[in-house]
């Protein structure tokens, strides 16, 4: 008896350290940007931005003339709307759950060196994205609220909460994911799963492909691109890239963190630079012509330190040059 009660003390004087320590590190963080290109990866390198007037004012700016001369007519200037407020809402309302905080904490740090954080997020349920939302979608395209098409990929879906604002505009949703728990809540939204080596050769095209924040954890980039490409439909298939910036190109593998073995260099030291550099150093390598390029956050909902976390992103609406013939080489 008395063995168990001592077991017990123990459990519950650790628990107290446990959190004790959790709530100390939350005091100390000092909100200060972090710099390695890993932590910024794993959704560490940026503040919370609490303060939505500040937050429209950064998160969206962009100068419009350090842009190249093809670029700059093509940008679209984003805003802070109310599905991104929304977002931002319900991230701090999960945050403050100081015990489901506490839960997805311990279960991290007992998975992280052996699991992808994709997967534990998945397994736990947390851990969503917001890339933009139906407004920013149909401005981006150029398309109506009723505006439908036949069939949609969504590349890497994750849990599919950024796949569902695309879907409502297709009567086919397809999604690829190689995380098994985030497989099984694209499954519970129905989405139809393709394997990572399956969506190109299906037999029929897809009149949008969307590669979300993907390029930069893809181990052969181009490869990817050129796939899209020949798997849009002729003409009027548009390819919907987001992409983090700075470029920091990372790939994991059982919870490590390498580069990848044909990774993209992008110059510039801007946002402005990196986009225009990716326009014409990227894309039209590979037979793609930028219709639409905006800029936007990435938000990520957060944990017991942060209420979110903000990524910046460049948006592109791509389609297949006319000029460059068949298949891109």
């Amino acid at each position: 008896m008395c063995h168990v009660q001592l077991r017990t003390l123990i459990f519950v004087a650790w628990l107290l350290g446990y959190v004790a320590f959790l709530l100390s590190i939350r005091r100390m963080w000092t909100g200060k940007h972090i710099r390695s290109p890993l932590v910024r990866s794993l959704f560490m390198s940026m503040v919370t931005e609490n303060d939505a007037g500040t937050a429209d004012q950064e998160w969206y700016r962009c100068c419009p003339d350090l842009l190249g001369e093809s670029v700059r007519p093509l940008f679209v200037q984003s805003h802070l709307d109310s599905d991104t407020k929304a977002f931002l809402k319900r991230s701090q309302e999960k945050s403050s759950w100081l015990f489901t905080q506490l839960y997805h904490s311990l279960v991290s740090t007992v998975l992280g060196p052996m699991v992808s954080r994709t997967s534990i997020n998945g397994f736990l349920g947390r851990g969503s994205m917001f890339v933009f939302s139906a407004d920013q979608f149909q401005r981006l395209l150029r398309i109506v609220p009723d505006w439908t098409a036949e069939r949609l990929l969504d590349l890497g879906a994750g849990d599919g909460g950024v796949t569902e604002v695309m879907g409502v505009h297709f009567q086919q949703v397809y999604a690829t994911e190689v995380s098994p728990p985030m497989k099984w809540h694209l499954q519970r939204r129905n989405f139809t799963l393709l394997g990572i080596d399956e969506w190109q050769h299906t037999g029929f095209q897809y009149d949008v492909i969307s590669c979300l924040n993907l390029l930069d954890r893809c181990d052969d980039p181009l490869h990817l691109l050129r796939d899209i490409r020949s798997s849009l439909v002729p003409k009027t298939g548009r390819l919907i890239l987001a992409a983090v910036l700075p470029f920091e190109p990372y790939i994991e593998v059982g919870g490590k963190w390498q580069r990848p073995n044909n990774h993209l260099k992008i110059a510039g030291k801007t946002w402005e630079e990196q986009v225009t550099n990716m326009c014409s150093e990227v894309f039209q390598r590979v037979g793609f012509e930028l219709e639409a390029v905006t800029r936007l956050p990435y938000l990520c909902e957060g944990d017991m330190y942060n209420d979110y976390y903000v990524l910046d992103d460049a948006v592109f609406v791509l389609k297949a040059s006319e000029d460059a013939g068949g298949s891109p080489q």
